[in-house]
């Protein structure tokens, strides 16, 4: 193995290892209960799915508790089953009455808990998904908050209930949120209008005419050529027949 190529391989290494580093401290700075919707269109359903990392050395995680808005409440909440981890639904009254959908609501769903059985609490370097199926979504725009509390084996509980400001670093424990965009059917109304059937084929018969003049131009090409050829075949050989 020559010098150069030994020389090569140990900068890719090197690379590798600076690149596993970084790999490893950005998870380790996210490590925290997140939520990620599938959809975020307003008055629509949404499945959210809740990210739940082990975090201590030495206690295991035995229960989650999501507490869901009250000022734009979901009317309706599924729960996905996770294996070893009962599921409970909590219903109460609002702070106040709400509309939605053009309904008066005043009970709904505030708070989902999982509890797990102490063959599936998770240890450490482990997580969990959790999984809603909640609706209807608020207006756009609105920052839908999701505040969670991780309790532990050893009694502790870690609270995600602190909310970000813009232009502010993360705090510490970040509350699971996201934000709600325009209805599905509202963004495909405001969608650019597909090309129309006349644009198409006028489209498609301007192309099949430049097809047509570069298949003349080519043709007329290979005529000239194949002519030149003829010409230096014909000259060589009379050539020959005169210098014998």
């Amino acid at each position: 193995m020559n010098t150069s190529f030994r020389r090569t391989l140990k900068t890719l290494a090197a690379a590798a290892a600076a690149a596993g580093i970084v790999a490893a401290g950005a998870t380790a700075a996210s490590a925290h209960v997140s939520v990620t919707p599938d959809d975020t269109g307003a008055d629509g359903y949404s499945h959210l799915t809740f990210n739940v990392p082990n975090e201590s050395p030495t206690a295991k995680t035995t229960k989650l508790e999501v507490t869901l808005p009250t000022d734009t409440p979901f009317t309706s909440v599924s729960v996905k089953p996770v294996e070893g981890w009962t599921a409970q639904v909590v219903t109460g009254e609002l702070p106040k009455p709400v509309t939605v959908s053009g309904s008066t609501v005043t009970k709904a769903p505030t708070s989902v808990v999982w509890t797990a059985d102490e063959a599936h609490q998770l240890g450490q370097n482990q997580y969990q998904a959790f999984s809603l199926s909640v609706g209807r979504l608020p207006a756009a725009g609105t920052r839908v908050t999701l505040k969670a509390a991780q309790t532990y084996t050893d009694g502790s509980v870690v609270k995600w209930d602190e909310e970000s400001a813009e232009g502010q670093p993360e705090p510490k424990h970040p509350a699971p949120s996201f934000v709600t965009t325009a209805d599905d059917g509202a963004a495909a109304a405001a969608a650019p209008a597909s090309p129309s059937a006349e644009a198409v084929t006028r489209t498609a018969q301007e192309s099949s005419d430049a097809t047509s003049v570069w298949g003349v131009v080519l043709g007329a090409a290979g005529l000239v050529l194949g002519a030149a050829a003829l010409g230096v075949a014909v000259a060589g050989r009379r050539t020959r027949t005169a210098g014998k």
